[in-house]
This record gives C-alpha cells, sequence and structure tokens, in this order.
C-alpha cells in the first residue's frame, strides 16, 4: 500500500468513528441539563394507536363538584308541561325547571338550543331547566310514533294506560324500546337541557303485579344506562327520576346513578286531587325518599292542590323533611307562582 493509500484509509477510518460518536450521542448530546423537561412519548401521550373515541362506561361518571353545588343551591322549582310562556318563565325566580323538549309534545315544535340557553340564562336568575321524558309508557303524540303500532306490535308494547289516553305500557327491558329512548335523549342533550325527568319509574310496579320477579332490577339497570348513555356527552347531565321511590330501597346501587328524585302526590292527590293524601301512603313514601335525601340526593315534591290552606299545608310538611315543594294543577299548564310561597 503506497502512502497516500495508506493517508486515505486513515481518513476513511475517522470519519467513520466520528459518525458513530455522534449517533450514540443523539441529538440532545449537548443539553444533557434539560433532559429533564423532554417529554418521551408513551402509550399515554403518543398520537399513535390513540382511541378516536371514549370507551364504553359500564357507570356513569359521577356530576361535577360545580353540578352537585348547583343542586344544592336549589330551593324552589316550577314544573309546566303546556301552553308556555319562555319570557315569563325566564323573568321568574325559580332555580329550576321541569318542562317538555317541545312545545305540542311532538316533533314539530321542539325547543332550539338556543331557547334552552335563554332560559337557562334569563332575566330572573340562572336557572337548571330538565326536560321530561317518559321511559316506561310510550305515548302516542311523540315522534317516534308509528301508525300501525298496536299492543304486542312491536313486542315491548304493552296495554293502553287507562287513566291517560294515547298512553301505552311498555316492556322497558326490551332493546328495541331503550333504543328509542337513548335516541330521545340525544335530543334532550342536543338542545342543551341540564338533565332529564324520568316519568314512569314505577312501572316497575305493574310488571311485578303479573309476576315478573326481575322486573324492579331491569327498571333501575334501564335508568343507570339513560344515565351512562347521556353522560358520555355531557359529564353533568342530571338524571332526576320521577315517583318509583321505593326502587332506592329494592336496588342496591341505585342512588349512584341519579341526581335527585320527583315525587308527586306524597301529601295531596293521591287519591284525587286537593284530598289529603292517606297518612299511610304519606309514612311509606317518606321513608324511601329520605333514601336520596341521606344519599345528598334533591328531592322536588309536587302536589296536586288548589285550595289555600292544603297549598300552605303541603310546602309546610315539604320542607320540613328538607325537601323542595311545589304544588300546581294536575294540567301543569300555566305558570304556578303560589301565593306566600313566591320564589327567590
Amino acid at each position: 500500500m503506497n502512502l497516500f493509500s495508506l493517508k486515505y484509509w486513515i481518513l476513511i477510518c475517522t470519519l467513520l468513528a466520528v459518525v458513530a460518536l455522534l449517533a450514540c450521542a443523539g441529538p440532545d448530546a449537548e443539553g444533557d441539563e434539560d433532559d429533564d423537561d423532554v417529554e418521551t412519548p408513551t402509550a399515554t401521550n403518543a398520537n399513535i394507536d390513540a382511541p378516536t373515541s371514549a370507551p364504553k362506561r359500564t357507570s356513569p361518571p359521577p356530576n361535577s363538584g360545580d353540578s352537585k353545588a348547583r343542586l344544592l343551591a336549589v330551593n324552589d322549582f316550577l314544573y309546566q308541561l303546556q301552553e308556555y310562556d319562555l319570557d315569563a318563565m325566564g323573568s321568574s325566580a325559580y332555580d329550576l325547571i321541569v318542562m317538555d323538549y317541545s312545545a305540542d309534545g311532538t316533533g314539530n315544535e321542539e325547543f332550539s338550543r338556543e331557547q334552552i340557553e335563554a332560559l337557562q340564562h334569563s332575566p330572573g336568575g340562572e336557572k337548571i331547566v330538565l326536560s321530561y321524558i317518559s321511559i316506561g309508557e310510550a305515548e302516542e303524540y311523540r315522534y317516534y310514533w308509528q301508525s300501525d303500532w298496536k299492543t304486542g306490535s312491536p313486542g315491548w308494547l304493552d296495554k293502553p294506560n287507562p287513566n291517560w289516553i294515547r298512553n301505552h305500557k311498555v316492556r322497558y327491558w326490551d332493546p328495541e324500546w331503550q333504543a328509542i329512548i337513548f335516541a330521545y335523549i340525544d335530543r334532550l342533550v342536543d338542545a342543551g337541557f341540564d338533565g332529564a325527568y324520568l316519568d314512569i319509574i314505577d312501572g316497575y310496579e305493574y310488571f311485578g303485579d303479573q309476576g315478573k320477579e326481575t322486573a324492579p332490577q331491569e327498571m333501575a339497570d334501564f335508568v343507570a344506562a339513560i344515565a351512562a348513555h347521556a353522560r358520555a356527552r355531557d359529564p353533568d347531565f342530571y338524571i332526576f327520576p320521577q315517583n318509583g321511590s321505593k326502587l332506592a330501597g329494592l336496588v342496591p346501587g341505585y342512588l349512584d346513578y341519579v341526581d335527585g328524585i320527583g315525587q308527586e302526590d306524597i301529601y295531596y292527590g293521591y287519591d284525587s286531587d286537593d284530598r289529603a293524601t292517606p297518612p299511610d301512603a304519606t309514612a311509606e313514601t317518606e321513608e324511601s325518599l329520605d333514601l336520596f335525601r341521606a344519599a345528598g340526593k334533591l328531592v322536588l315534591t309536587t302536589d296536586y292542590a288548589t285550595t289555600p290552606s292544603h297549598i300552605d299545608d303541603a310546602y309546610a310538611k315539604s320542607q320540613a323533611k328538607g325537601y323542595v315543594p311545589f304544588a300546581a294543577q294536575r294540567d301543569l299548564d300555566r305558570l304556578t307562582i303560589n301565593p306566600g310561597h313566591e320564589p327567590d
């Protein structure tokens, strides 16, 4: 090998050695003091293979502290299901409003998100707005109703309710019916409601009387599924069952999925409107409602009374138990403000 070739070979080896050293040192070789500030990609923070949607929940997430604090501040509420004047409702000082998602109950006059937001942030003060929805009966005037439906067709549709025309009992555990309700809940979330006020929870009693032993558990499971479905989109979405308070004692864990309860007829209206509820029925219901109270849940009571002394009595008894009272005509078709019990 001549001298030139030897020098050339040494130069090549030297360059290869330098390249190898630089590769081992990495791009941060001159800045080791900053290594602690560098975030190394991992399975939890790398963009690669990140899930594209939230995992399926087996239970609903708890509401935030702020949403619970809002409920604790509620000391009056309005329950109105028809003949709305949103401006008048917004000018009232009620803390919470239970209403329908539609002006006429159909899909033709659904309230817009803008209307619901205006009511929530109205001149009378901030309001929690819940939408009524029946989960234990199908209603012929709702958007989902099909004209050819009849008892047994579809299979989950049961007998008509003799006390409410155009309402039908449903086998609420049926997946097809539950899918209808989940889609309904989506409409409430889209419209910006703060939560849902679930009616006909006590539908489990109808099927229990027919020998279905799992009826209470399956109603509780349905409520839990509704909560999970809604809170997958809005973690602070409130769930308020109406009536069926005995479920709190029948099904362990039921209270974990709800934020409160609405109870009708506890002091007046059980047998007929403006008539005192039998004391034994009141005591039994209070025993169940106290389970909600002990769990820190908001209890709303609605009595159907119009005589001033009956209204006063209903408010006094409800408030003495730590509940939040309201009294009105059963049609719930007006903005009711009872003298001496004005919202503040």
